[in-house]
This record gives structure tokens, C-alpha cells and sequence, in this order.
């Protein structure tokens, strides 16, 4: 069989080059066509995003530890991550942090957060009505990432923990809607904790008690979930790419990307896929996960793979998950060069015409 072996340099970025081609790929593979998005839909990029972190040497913060662990500031060091961030070990409820992942946001081409949330009057929640106020400021938006039950795992308590988020917060004019709605995204933890019919059930209840409607992400790539939910997504892929070489990321990525947005497609949902700029939780578990990055190639490549695939939405995990080594927020290792690469490819997403 003929092989291609094309190359094109795409960009450059903190001294990296970016290649844009089919390597090793064939002319079937090379042309085969992903099934098209729906007529006139927005593209957006989304990063998920984590308010948990805690310092009470920030006046305007928590006032406490949070999630830091281990932390030695001369050595720019901290035990619970896997790098260390350029802003060191900050505090997520100041406004001055906030205001500054808005604009390394704006600065990467991604529209809005999906906030990590835990529930009514939590840590994660305590934050929610800056994080609303400087993504407004900076023109993007905020949505939930809806964790876990809290209290008796039932249809009826996650309908309300939900109903109670959108009279909260749905009306402010950052919250993240799709076509006039607002939206919700589901964690596996939370869909594990009902299943997929309690979760139908509790669907029901939430479009019977709001009648502006609202559109729910859940955490699973299959069939059953499309069917229950408005849109499907996956929270992480690092294990299916642990372990992998740039080249096999690339061919995991072309191979099983078409097939998710094909599978949302085939129930008229919102497709969405995820890209990572790599993984290493082995600070915080053991054995642990990890999935190179590879100086940035195969984050490169698995936006590659995921335009070409032609989703709606393509979400980015994450912007700030320290523990589990997923971050593009600026760090000391890396310095901004993940915002950089993310900027390349949100650009080309968000505005197809000029590929």
C-alpha cells in the first residue's frame, strides 16, 4: 500500500515547530470523510477548570490551605504537582488569579471554563461568582462540571442539586449556553452514582421544573448515553494514550475521533472530543497514570486529528488540574507554551476558512 509521507510546517511556538501532515498515513485513510457537523453550528473550545486551590497568604483568597500540599516556594517545588505553576501556589477565590487565567484563556483562543463543582456552599462554589464576574469581563463563559451527588444518590436529588445551580446562576450573562440554553456537564462519577437510567429520570425532572430548557453533557462515549443526554464527551483520554509514541497518539487519535463525532452525530447530539496537553498523576497516586507530552507534539497532534474530525466543540483537560499534570496554565517547566500551541489550533478550529 502507498504511503504518505508529507510534511508542513504549521507554526512556531517557544521554539517549537509544529508539522502539519499526513505521516504514515494512507490515501484511504488520508480522505476519508468524517461525518459533517450540523448546518450553521458554532464551534467552541472549553477548557475544564479547577477552583480548589487554596493560600492565605493572598488577603483578597480563601484564607486557607487548599489542595496544596508540600509546598516549598524557593525551590519551586510542591509535593502534591507534578509542575509548578508560574504564579506559584495561588489562591482560586482572588480575583487577581482569576482575572489572569481569563487572559491566558483569551490569549489561548478558548471561549469559556467549565468550573469544577462540588456542591452548594462548597470551596468550588465559594468561587463561582468571581469566576462569573472576571469571565464576563473577559468575554468568556463558565459552566459546571457537575462532580458528584451530595446526600442520597437519587434521580430526584440530582435533579434538584441542578435545578438549584440554574436558578443560582444560569441567568447571569456569562453563563455558557448553546443556542439560548444554558448548559450542564455531567462527570462519569455522577453518571456511576445514578446510571444511565437514573439519570433519565432525572432529566425529566429538570426540564418539567425549568422551562427555559438546558442542555446536559454526560461523561460517556456510547450509544446510551447520546440517547439520555443532549451531548456526549469524554473527561479524559490519557488511558488510552499512556504509553503510546507520537506516532501511535496520531493513529489512536484519527482512528477513534471520527468515530465519536459519528456516534453523537447518528443521535442528532453535540459532538464533542478531548484534547490533553499530557498526564502524570504520579505524585498523588500510585502506580499512577502517565502520558507524556512529548515537548508538546502530541497535544499538537491530537488537535490535528480532532479538527479534522469535525466536532462541535472541542474541550481541552485541562486548564488547571496541578495534581494530575494535565495543565496548560502557564508553568515554570513550560512556561507559556502551551497557551501558544492551544492559540495555533483553537484558531484553526474556531475559523475553518482561513486553514
Amino acid at each position: 500500500m502507498q504511503r504518505l509521507w508529507t510534511l508542513k510546517i504549521l507554526g512556531w511556538a517557544s521554539g517549537l515547530v509544529f508539522w502539519e501532515g499526513m505521516v504514515g498515513i494512507s490515501q484511504a485513510e488520508q480522505t476519508a470523510s468524517p461525518p459533517p457537523p450540523p448546518p450553521g453550528a458554532e464551534r467552541k473550545v472549553l477548557a475544564f477548570y479547577y477552583p480548589w486551590y487554596g493560600n492565605p497568604k493572598y488577603p483578597q483568597g480563601s484564607g486557607r490551605w487548599s489542595h496544596w500540599e508540600g509546598v516549598d516556594e524557593e525551590k519551586k517545588q510542591i509535593a502534591s504537582s507534578t509542575n509548578y505553576p508560574k504564579l506559584g501556589p495561588y489562591d482560586s477565590h482572588d480575583p487577581k488569579v482569576i482575572q489572569q487565567h481569563a487572559e491566558w484563556s483569551k490569549q489561548a483562543g478558548i471561549h469559556g471554563w467549565i468550573v469544577s463543582w462540588w456542591g452548594r456552599g462548597h470551596f468550588t462554589d465559594q468561587a463561582m461568582p468571581r469566576i462569573l464576574e472576571a469571565c464576563q469581563k473577559a468575554s468568556l463563559y463558565a459552566t459546571i462540571y457537575y462532580e458528584t451527588l451530595r446526600g442520597k444518590k437519587t434521580p430526584e436529588n440530582a435533579a434538584q442539586e441542578l435545578l438549584e445551580v440554574l436558578k443560582t446562576y444560569a441567568d447571569d450573562p456569562a453563563w455558557f449556553r448553546w443556542q439560548g440554553k444554558p448548559v450542564l456537564f455531567i462527570y462519569g462519577r455522577a453518571i456511576d452514582e445514578l446510571g444511565l437510567d437514573g439519570w433519565g429520570k432525572a432529566i425529566g425532572q429538570i426540564r418539567q421544573n425549568y422551562s427555559q430548557g438546558v442542555v446536559l453533557i454526560g461523561d460517556r462515549m456510547n450509544r446510551e448515553a447520546a440517547k439520555i443526554f443532549d451531548g456526549i464527551h469524554t473527561y479524559n483520554t490519557v488511558g488510552h494514550l499512556k504509553g503510546r509514541d507520537v506516532h501511535e497518539v496520531r493513529h489512536w487519535c484519527e482512528k477513534t475521533f471520527p468515530a465519536w463525532v459519528a456516534l453523537a452525530r447518528k443521535e442528532n447530539k453535540i459532538a464533542t472530543l478531548t484534547v490533553i496537553p499530557g498526564y502524570d498523576d504520579t505524585k498523588i497516586r500510585q502506580p499512577g497514570l502517565k502520558a507524556s507530552r512529548f515537548e508538546g507534539h502530541s497535544y499538537a497532534l491530537q488537535w490535528e486529528a480532532a479538527l479534522a474530525a469535525r466536532p462541535d466543540w472541542i474541550l481541552i483537560t485541562s486548564f488547571n488540574e496541578w495534581h494530575e499534570g494535565s495543565e496548560i496554565e502557564p508553568s515554570v517547566e513550560w512556561g507559556n507554551r502551551f497557551i501558544e500551541i492551544t492559540r495555533l489550533w483553537a484558531d484553526r478550529f474556531t475559523q475553518p476558512s482561513q486553514k
